[in-house]
């Protein structure tokens, strides 16, 4: 794969659009609790809504439409109902199941005390290694990624996230699944 040209040159996010059942609480949470910028407001033709815009870091953002008729939440289906760890946290096919987003290593457990501070459930800290389990009790080299999970008051699952190591080749070894073996028994 030396000096070849990609497919496309891709940056990074432009934006990854949510939808919300209250603009002004998710302007609260996203602008005053996690402190991202609000940058864009929208509302959209013909009374059908409203889409707004906070940076999110590195030229991505997140966006959030509010629509006057939007249809309930779909925990379960449409997104997941807990937090991993608290209980289910398994969604449906072509939904959204999470925004990780990427914090530095060394404000990590400072932005989790900082949540909760802020009054946010927060879950336990994990440490991602490549173990059976996928999480190591302490931390060791084998951990890639720190990470801890929390909801918006919409229940949208949010993570903080940094990785501790750069990927070599070897950490791409799994063959991917299909959908004829949704159903089948993994080995």
């Amino acid at each position: 794969m030396g000096n070849e040209e990609p497919v496309f040159r891709v940056r990074g996010f432009n934006h990854v659009a949510l939808v919300c059942s209250d603009m002004r609480r998710t302007v609260d949470f996203y602008g005053g609790v996690l402190g991202l910028p609000l940058i864009k407001t929208i509302d959209l033709p013909d009374g059908m809504g409203q889409h707004f815009f906070f940076d999110a870091g590195g030229g991505n953002s997140l966006a959030f439409f509010w629509f006057p008729d939007s249809p309930e939440a779909a925990p379960g289906v449409a997104a997941p109902v807990a937090v991993p760890g608290f209980g289910e946290w398994i969604s449906a096919i072509g939904s959204l199941n999470h925004v990780a987003f990427d914090v530095p290593a060394d404000k990590f457990e400072e932005y989790r005390a900082r949540l909760k501070a802020r009054g946010v459930k927060v879950a336990p800290i994990v440490n991602h290694d490549d173990s059976e389990t996928q999480v190591a009790e302490h931390m060791h080299p084998g951990v890639y990624v720190r990470s801890f999970y929390f909801q918006d008051p919409d229940g949208i699952l949010l993570e903080f996230a940094c990785w501790l190591r750069e990927f070599t080749p070897e950490d791409v070894r799994h063959a991917p699944r299909t959908a004829a073996d949704r159903h089948a028994p993994i080995s």
